[in-house]
């Protein structure tokens, strides 16, 4: 029996990504957990899977909330996203950050069979002083994330290697969450580094998901300003609000699978309603 277990922000929710049944999204971690499922069936094996995962929470809440019930379900693979909330926050000190981070990657390798981690995207298809800004922060981060890694013999699940996921069609207009898109792509990116070779599994030959989309007209300097206007005021200032009154996105809100659950195979390992991206 295979016990898949996510913990994490936003990202590993899946915000942003088709609706379950439930109501809850998908999120590449469900799309992980399918797939493993189909693989699994195949030598009449089976896949557990639970998430933890909780939108805007920082790293400190991460390992208070979500780090010890994760591990109280002795993961054969968990894995682990969390910092980038710290990140995007100015007042954030990176070293102090990465020394938490590396404690609390040592702790879950204690208790998972495999720990997965993951380097930031670290734009959006921004180009401007607060997106070279943000990047620099990121690129510094990741490269904790890989130390980290090599360390306790962590997979990476490197996506800033991949310059076609800062592609802004594969994010929502937040620019903070991926599109279902990103979504296929990043979930083919962990099987991967899980080992998965199956095309069908992956959704594509191995690699795919670094493709880069087909190419669009560049928008003008006038549309690229409106876009940028408009995700000021529908974002980026609720963002800032909420950061002022001290409250986050995440308060008050339940994982959606805090508990263990049997992932049911399908044909194709794909999620139910899940069809393949067009081209």
């Amino acid at each position: 029996m295979m016990r898949l277990v996510c913990l994490g922000d936003s990202f590993t929710e899946g915000m942003c990504d088709i609706a379950r049944p439930d109501g809850h999204h998908l999120g590449w971690a469900d799309r992980v957990a399918q797939a493993l499922a189909t693989d699994a069936a195949r030598r009449g094996d089976a896949v557990e899977y639970a998430n933890l995962a909780v939108r805007g929470k920082l790293l400190d809440q991460v390992v208070e909330e979500q780090v010890p019930d994760g591990c109280a379900f002795a993961p054969s693979v968990l894995t682990f996203h969390a910092g980038a909330n710290d990140v995007l926050r100015r007042g954030t000190e990176l070293p102090a950050l990465f020394r938490r981070y590396a404690t609390a990657v040592s702790a879950v390798s204690d208790s998972a069979e495999r720990v997965v981690l993951f380097t930031a995207i670290g734009r959006a298809g921004g180009t401007g002083r607060l997106a070279g800004l943000l990047a620099e922060r990121f690129g510094r981060f990741n490269a904790n994330v890989r130390g980290v890694a090599a360390q306790h013999d962590a997979v990476v699940v490197d996506l800033e290697s991949a310059p076609a996921l800062t592609d802004r069609r594969l994010w929502n207009e937040d620019r903070l969450h991926l599109t279902p898109e990103g979504h296929r792509r990043v979930a083919a990116a962990v099987l991967e580094a899980l080992g998965v070779a199956d095309a069908h599994l992956l959704g594509g030959d191995a690699g795919w998901w670094r493709e880069p989309l087909a190419p669009q007209p560049p928008m003008s300097r006038t549309e690229s300003m409106r876009a940028d206007t408009v995700w000021v005021r529908r974002h980026l200032l609720p963002w800032v609000g909420r950061r002022l009154r001290g409250v986050s996105s995440g308060d008050g809100r339940m994982p959606k699978d805090p508990k263990l659950r049997m992932i049911s195979p399908t044909a194709d390992g794909r999620p139910d309603g899940n069809a393949p991206a067009a081209g």
